[in-house]
């Protein structure tokens, strides 16, 4: 684990529809895991972002979930935009053909992929109150 002076916005990618056969329940069970995650990356002392967070909200303003076609032009696609702004990713468990995705695309951009929370780097107490 090394130290940041900053505050990094970390994407958390990990499965989210896959392997649900478009089962709402399981969909929210991976949410949850994804939400899970959330917490110790705030606890580190950076800012968690899932990609659901923003594409969800599209999708429902455009009339549409997670299992209508529309989703496959929003939720990869949101994820992506995402990291234009991310510092790095936390690749959760599982299998995800988008969180894999997601690591591609970081690696791509020369961003560092995490595979567990104690791997982030941290900011200090006192870091993060010079930094207010």
């Amino acid at each position: 684990m090394t130290a940041t002076d900053r505050p990094l916005l970390i994407l958390i990618a990990g499965p989210y529809r896959s392997g649900t056969d478009g089962d709402p329940g399981a969909m929210a069970a991976n949410l949850a895991r994804l939400e899970a995650a959330a917490w110790p990356v705030f606890a580190a002392g950076h800012v968690p972002m899932i990609g659901e967070w923003v594409a969800l909200p599209v999708l429902r303003s455009a009339g549409a979930g997670p299992t209508d076609p529309l989703a496959d032009e929003v939720l990869h696609p949101a994820a992506d935009r995402l990291l234009a702004h991310c510092d790095a990713v936390l690749r959760l468990p599982g299998a995800s053909a988008g969180a894999d995705q997601d690591v591609a695309t970081a690696h791509r951009r020369g961003l560092p992929v995490y595979h567990d929370v104690t791997e982030l780097p941290h900011r200090t107490a006192l870091e993060r109150e010079e930094a207010a």
